[in-house]
């Protein structure tokens, strides 16, 4: 069980880090402190008292204690004076992940940086906790693929302290919109466009789409296929687009998928788009179930052009995405804003735009005309 000493000094640390007390102000009192936490003066006193022997805080005499200015030259808590980024993705061992992480360490590697690898699992509270270490420790550059970016961020704060701190940082796979930062991605939308279009122009009209929408991915994606449906004169039958979020991936899209195959032939989607490879791949579970043959019996087209895509006895049609190419260009360009942000590099008006990679069809055999 943590101290209450503890909870203390993690809950000034995390205002500092967020941004909540800036350099040179004046943090809450001991006595509101007390009121806050509920602790005695004494573990207030001796919480402030190791975050100023830290460094964190620092007291005036008369006037009370104050936060550090901690963004100048000193040795950063790493206790080295190495280059040093960090990646934050939303998964590390699985699925495309991998192969966008080794092209952006590769690439630091070859131009001297370590790396460090944080994982949030899609998770907002461990996207905070990793912030707050990577602002306490002063990296010179941060990689980020957001967390559920589909919804508002709660940890707006410690990415605002970052552009303060002068800490440079980039997303890549999806961006949150309200920051506007530079961003490397697809076009997700024109790439939900194209999947479904192309099972359009095979002659499919009942057509299935399954969205994870809580990544700004499967927003746009969906997005792509309503606009393609509109584009080619289709009605848009709203039962056919089946929405989840990451913590139904596992269960709710073959749940609905059952449900529908279920039904009379003439009344079967004889197509589905699907969010990503991974997920196609466990819906073609569903239709082995059912004595369903793809592409005889229905057509799938898959995201991403993953290992996946070709690992089963169904190669899927499937959305290129650039991988490692994305990862190593995230590399490139954080380095570029490092060099600018030291001055060994004259800043350009265009060498750090946001990037957008246009989406491409890989036609296997999981597509076949009506």
């Amino acid at each position: 069980m943590e101290t209450k000493y503890n909870i203390v000094k993690q809950a000034i640390m995390s205002k500092i880090l967020d941004g909540t007390f800036r350099p040179h102000q004046k943090i809450s009192s001991e006595s509101e402190m007390m009121k806050e936490f509920n602790v005695s003066r004494h573990t207030v006193r001796l919480a402030i008292g190791d975050l100023v022997s830290k460094g964190w805080l620092y007291r005036a005499q008369g006037a009370g204690t104050f936060c550090a200015d901690r963004s100048g030259n000193e040795v950063s808590d790493k206790g080295d004076s190495s280059k040093n980024i960090a990646i934050i993705t939303t998964y590390i061992s699985d699925y495309i992940f991998p192969s966008i992480i080794r092209g952006a360490e590769a690439y630091l590697s070859e131009n001297g940086y370590q790396v460090t690898l944080f994982s949030t699992n899609n998770n907002h509270e461990d996207e905070r906790r990793f912030l707050e270490k990577i602002i306490a420790q002063k990296y010179d550059g941060v990689v980020i693929e957001p967390t559920k970016s589909a919804f508002s961020n709660p940890n707006i704060n410690y990415y605002l302290n970052l552009e303060r701190l002068n800490i440079p940082y980039i997303m890549i796979n999806a961006y949150y919109d309200e920051l506007e930062p530079i961003s490397i991605v697809m076009d997700d939308e024109r790439g939900g466009f194209i999947q479904t279009e192309h099972l359009i122009k095979l002659g499919h009209k009942n057509i299935i789409g399954f969205f994870k929408t809580d990544d700004i991915q499967g927003t746009k994606r969906m997005k792509g296929y309503l606009k393609a449906h509109r584009s080619n004169n289709i009605p848009i039958n709203p039962n056919l687009i089946i929405t989840y979020d990451t913590s139904e991936k596992n269960e709710k899209p073959a749940e609905k998928l059952r449900k529908m195959v279920a039904k009379s032939a003439d009344e079967r989607p004889t197509g589905i788009v699907s969010y990503n490879d991974e997920l196609a791949i466990n819906l073609l579970d569903v239709l082995r179930e059912n004595q369903l043959q793809v592409p005889d019996d229905i057509s799938i087209v898959g995201y991403d052009n993953s290992f996946l895509s070709k690992v089963s006895e169904v190669k899927l049609t499937t959305i290129e995405h650039p991988k490692s190419e994305m990862g190593k260009q995230a590399a490139k360009v954080i380095i570029n804003l490092i060099k600018e942000n030291s001055g060994t590099q004259r800043k350009s008006n265009d060498s750090n735009d946001s990037i957008v990679y246009e989406p491409e069809l890989i036609i296997r055999n999981s597509t076949k005309a009506l």
